[in-house]
């Protein structure tokens, strides 16, 4: 009988031993296998922003403020992005994604403050289909130096504008495309320069602060702006600024957030326009006198 018990106990000690030194309990916490946000390489686009199964994601070019504008209908086509934990490939910053809650109460990831979508149309991993529909929605990449939005003009006057069929600035409903920086950040040409000629600001800089100077290297752009309609000139041989067709380009000072365009109506509308893809060539200097 004592023989009996000490084998049993022996078996036991053994069976205990065993699974402290070998334990497959469940994890509560695991580690995710796949990153959340890929960085996939596409033969036209580059670097291209993918969900963890390669699916591409999208910007929407009318999300010019700090919210979604994607919404009811839309979303059939355009479907929301959301991760819950954001894990991203090396090449990425997870500090620039975050999450917003839409209107209709459900959660979608951004990056850079652009919220992020899927196409319907892509079938499979890699496809690309929604780039350029509508000259509205483009793939989503990390290395774009400028965006292309669509938004509705509100002046610093607090009034609504378009531009009509005459290129004219009037008060009106309605959305126009325009250029920004890649934070979204609206940019402008003023009326009085001439091709490759920076004729407002001052040589010590002084007004600077009013309508800064801008420049950025040109890398990767949204597939409706052309890399060859840009130039970089010098400004009284201290800074660099960018031009496109000719026009220097600038910001507007009291532009605080991303989607202001305030400078439209300054001082008066058609000062300081916008620039887009139907933007004239700026015109060549003449000599006067």
């Amino acid at each position: 009988m004592k023989k009996t018990c000490f084998l049993l106990a022996t078996m036991i000690f053994a069976f205990y031993s065993c699974n402290s030194d070998d334990d497959s309990s469940p994890d509560p916490n695991p580690e995710p296998t796949e990153n959340s946000i890929k960085l996939a390489d596409d033969s036209t686009h580059g670097g291209i922003l993918t969900d963890s199964e390669g699916m591409t994601l999208y910007f929407f070019s009318n999300d010019s403020g700090e919210t979604s504008t994607c919404t009811e209908g839309c979303l059939s086509a355009w479907p929301v992005f959301y991760a819950e934990d954001i894990m991203v490939d090396e090449g990425l910053d997870a500090g620039d994604f975050a999450t917003i809650t839409r209107e209709d109460g459900t959660q979608q990831t951004t990056y850079k403050g652009w919220p992020l979508y899927y196409f319907a149309n892509d079938s499979e991993a890699g496809d690309v289909n929604g780039d350029g529909v509508n000259e509205i929605w483009y793939v989503a990449k990390p290395d774009y130096s400028l965006m292309y939005v669509h938004a509705q003009l509100v002046g610093d006057d607090g009034m609504n504008y378009i531009i009509d069929e005459n290129g004219e600035y009037v008060e009106g409903d309605g959305d126009t495309f325009y250029i920004t920086d890649a934070e979204g950040n609206t940019l402008y040409a003023f009326a009085p320069d001439t091709k490759d000629n920076n004729t407002y600001t001052e040589e010590d800089f002084s007004n600077d602060s009013v309508w800064p100077v801008f420049h950025v290297d040109i890398d990767r752009l949204p597939s409706i702006l052309n890399a060859d309609d840009f130039n970089t000139i010098s400004v009284h041989g201290q800074r660099d600024q960018l031009t496109y067709k000719g026009w220097p380009l600038y910001y507007f000072g009291p532009d605080e957030a991303k989607g202001d365009n305030k400078g439209v109506s300054v001082p008066n509308p058609g000062v300081w326009p916008i620039v887009n893809t139907v933007t004239q060539e700026a015109p060549e200097a003449t000599n006067e006198g």
